[in-house]
């Protein structure tokens, strides 16, 4: 019989998840459907394969709901159409004469087949039974249907009737009648969506952005999940179940809590959604206990973590606020998400399969026939989908979509899960934020593997390290600008002299002295006299606004401000200023000693602890900050980026960002401290072709640009043998793909707050976003969520800096010193942590 001849029983809507379903159907007709599912049960005995059909025939005659063909096209609405018959889908497979193990693979390639084939949800019935036969009293039967008919609490019902109706021959007079799923939906029909609409809105207010573990769209084709099985023995389910119950507690409530606690740390977020699937069969309609069809539904649970409630208390709350949603699970998921505004909220389910199954009839011998194994196979779109049963033996089952969460990471999410439960039963009273999630060994690799940075760097100040430096290499050149040259020799004598007319005029450790002078060998003296005397010293930039240069000299107050002639008077009102190009200056120096200046010289011996310099952040967060940084970190600088960089005494460092900006202390010191050459310029032969011309004549091998001059230069803009060091702000993917092409590339990374880097990459390639790398010898780098715990791999968090590097604080605001300077607590030794506000994920 014809589709159009069939005759027609009845019109029904479709229940919420039906509407779910069909559109997942429906969105992809050429990809695999997952909610294809299926049920394989192994059957021994002698089996009488025309009576089983005749059962399987009187199934559908018995539920209307398995008669159901799916419309949609030119409907304003989908529905299903019940038909008042279908023809039975089956086949009978005979595997009998082959040996044991290739019968058990050609009956698992066909059930397989099966399972992949798509069902059209116009054509039913959407059900289809094949009867493998494994030998004489073997034989298997594969029940695979489209999820859109029934639920896994029909699945046992569905089974029950099978087994009677072929115990009777087919006959479907020795069974009860039952009541149809149309009575279902006509009482969902009558429920009030006003109200649900309300609870649902007021359940989920405030709710930011959407629950998702897996990066980019998730929603894309999906694929047949993989899945991680695993479970409680039979002693931890007693002493979880027994909690539960002393609690008041629900065992629903206690999967669902300790999926948040480990989706919360997934995601690096607080306040989390995942679905879960409720029964949908209302108490108040009689004989919705027995009713073949989909009832379920699948909602959104929130919750929200607080750090200092107790995992009991948390769960507790939790079942309290899913109470007061039971009289609204009707609402479809669709709806509830539309409330909300954010689009899918989540990307991962959890099930609770509390099924009322009698094992114990379905496994009754049956016409001599006994079911002797069962196994079901269904999946859902989500990235991760968590199913638990209960039993003597509390049993998990995480299915995971393989193109966005691997094998491994599927398996340290559910050993995650289990320390949940086992925490809950040791200790919980515990506060949710001191849950410990990660295994000794993630653990150990993310605080201690990947910062095992330390290393034995040369000790001392920086002007020690420079004089060891230029006794090494006196005649070597220090500084090339344009046509001069400033051997090592000389530049430390011209820099001897001039510390000592600072020391005579009072400066020494602890002072400031700022510096406003032109990029100039002028310029590279003067810092480093400033440090010989001991005194940090406060570079500015002479193209600043004059109103932030004011502001830099009024918070700073320095003790001195060394400049030139030309530019006194357009400086502001301040401190002395001493012009280091005057005659009389000059003079002066002239009479001074070249000798390197030692503690016996200076005001105050120096110390590595004592400020080298302070740079002031941009103010793009607030008024700016002057970062004080001592000289203790600069050792470690140098040894990290001389490694990562390449750079030794054949080197040329282009110096090219602004003084006033902390690259320039990386730019002068990793040269300067290792025998490289630093290469100087005026600010106008640093942009557009001249840039380049800089770069080729003075043969400049190291260059540190941030990503935005890079973006506009051309592409022929770099020798092939400069190494390029990207800095400053993010490098997009596409910047690394040109520019890494034909050279070594590296993007580093570090806020002012540490002494100028703390990680870098390796050479970078490809069209990717670029790592910010590892961390530099002596610094540790952490990612840590609002409690400070490590975020597991790959998980978001804000990223912390520890190590030698670290800045002292900010000049003269103890108070945002102590609030973003904190106390390390993994180091044990009373160091601290400086707080990038910076997100950032490891990856692996």
């Amino acid at each position: 019989m014809s589709r159009q001849q069939t005759p027609i029983e009845d019109i029904l809507p479709l229940s919420p998840l039906q509407e779910g379903l069909l559109f997942h159907n429906v969105f992809d007709e050429d990809a695999q459907d997952v909610y294809v599912a299926q049920m394989i049960l192994d059957l021994e005995g002698r089996l009488d394969g025309a009576v089983l059909r005749r059962a399987a025939e009187g199934l559908l005659r018995r539920h209307a709901a398995l008669r159901a063909a799916l419309r949609y096209e030119r409907l304003s609405r989908p529905a299903q159409v019940i038909m008042r018959e279908v023809p039975l889908p089956w086949r009978e497979i005979d595997l009998t004469g082959l040996p044991e193990a290739e019968a058990e693979s050609a009956a698992r390639r066909a059930a397989d087949e099966d399972r992949t084939r798509r069902f059209d949800l116009r054509r039913p019935p959407l059900v289809r039974f094949t009867l493998l036969r494994l030998g004489s009293t073997r034989h298997r039967l594969v029940l695979t249907n489209h999820h859109i008919l029934w639920d896994g609490w029909s699945l046992p019902l569905v089974l029950r009737d099978l087994l009677k109706l072929y115990a009777d021959g087919g006959d479907p007079r020795g069974l009860p009648s039952v009541r149809p799923y149309r009575d279902y939906l006509g009482w969902l029909a009558g429920q009030d969506a006003d109200a649900a609409r309300a609870a649902w809105r007021e359940a989920l207010a405030g709710l930011e952005e959407p629950t998702r573990i897996a990066p980019g769209d998730s929603s894309r084709t999906p694929t047949i999940p993989q899945q991680v099985r695993f479970g409680l023995s039979a002693e931890r389910t007693a002493a979880l179940t027994e909690h539960a119950r002393s609690r008041g507690l629900t065992l629903n409530t206690v999967v669902e809590g300790a999926w948040a606690v480990v989706l919360s740390r997934l995601t690096g977020r607080d306040d989390v959604v995942f679905g879960i699937t409720v029964s949908g069969r209302p108490p108040e309609l009689d004989g919705a206990e027995s009713m073949v069809g989909l009832f379920i539904n699948t909602l959104p649970l929130r919750a929200r973590l607080r750090h200092a409630e107790p995992l009991a208390g948390m769960l507790a709350r939790i079942q309290e606020e899913q109470a007061a949603l039971l009289a609204h699970h009707h609402l479809g998921l669709p709806e509830v998400q539309k409330l909300v505004g954010l689009g899918e909220l989540f990307d991962t389910s959890m099930v609770f399969e509390n099924y009322p199954v009698d094992v114990a009839e379905l496994t009754r011998p049956v016409a001599a026939l006994q079911v002797t194994g069962a196994e079901g196979r269904d999946a859902s779109h989500y990235a991760l989908g968590l199913v638990a049963v209960p039993g003597d033996e509390l049993r998990f089952r995480l299915d995971h979509r393989s193109d966005l969460v691997t094998e491994e990471q599927a398996q340290t999410v559910a050993e995650r899960f289990l320390r949940v439960l086992d925490a809950l039963v040791a200790d919980p009273d515990q506060p949710v934020g001191r849950l410990e999630l990660l295994s000794p060994t993630e653990r150990d690799r993310l605080l201690g593997e990947w910062n095992a940075t330390a290393r034995e760097v040369p000790g001392g100040h920086i002007p020690a390290l420079f004089e060891a430096q230029a006794a090494r290499t006196p005649d070597a050149p220090a500084i090339v600008f344009g046509e001069t040259v400033l051997s090592y020799a000389e530049l430390n004598a011209r820099a001897n002299r001039l510390a000592r007319h600072l020391i005579q005029r009072g400066i020494g450790a602890e002072d400031v002295v700022a510096t406003a002078l032109p990029r100039s060998p002028e310029l590279v003296v003067a810092l480093l006299a400033v440090l010989k005397a001991g005194a940090a010293h406060l570079p500015l930039d002479l193209g600043y606004p004059a109103e932030r240069i004011g502001f830099m000299l009024r918070d700073a107050a320095p003790g001195l401000l060394l400049t030139t002639t030309d530019q006194v008077s357009s400086l502001p009102d301040g401190p002395p200023l001493l012009a280091v190009d005057d005659q009389e200056t000059l003079q002066i120096l002239a009479g001074r000693s070249g000798v390197d200046v030692t503690d016996a010289d200076r005001v105050r011996p120096l110390l590595p602890a004592h400020p080298a310099y302070v740079v002031y952040t941009s103010g793009s967060t607030g008024l700016p900050k002057g970062v004080v940084v001592s000289h203790a970190g600069v050792p470690s600088l140098v040894a990290g980026q001389v490694d990562g960089f390449g750079i030794d005494r054949d080197s040329r460092v282009l110096q090219f960002a602004s003084p006033s900006f902390d690259a320039a202390v990386s730019e002068l010191w990793t040269a300067l401290l290792s025998g490289a050459c630093v290469v100087l310029a005026p600010a106008r032969r640093l942009l557009g072709p001249a840039l380049t011309e800089e770069i080729r004549e003075r043969g400049v091998t190291h260059v540190t640009l941030p990503p935005a001059v890079l973006r506009v230069l051309p592409q022929d803009a770099l020798p092939p043998d400069v190494t390029l060091i990207v800095a400053g702000e993010a490098c997009a993917g596409d910047l690394v793909e040109t520019w890494s092409a034909n050279r070594r590339m590296i993007n580093a990374y570090g806020p002012t707050e540490s002494t100028v880097c703390a990680s870098m990459s390796g050479p970078l390639f490809g069209g990717d976003p670029p790592p910010i790398g590892r961390p530099i010898a002596n610094t540790r780098v952490y990612i840590l969520d609002d409690a400070l715990r490590p975020t597991p791999l790959g998980v978001e968090g804000e990223l912390y800096v520890a190590g030698s590097g670290l800045a002292r604080g900010y000049l003269r605001r103890p108070g945002l010193s102590a609030e973003r300077f904190v106390a390390d607590p993994f180091a044990g030794d009373g160091s601290r942590l400086y707080r990038t506000g910076d997100r950032a994920r490891w990856t692996s």
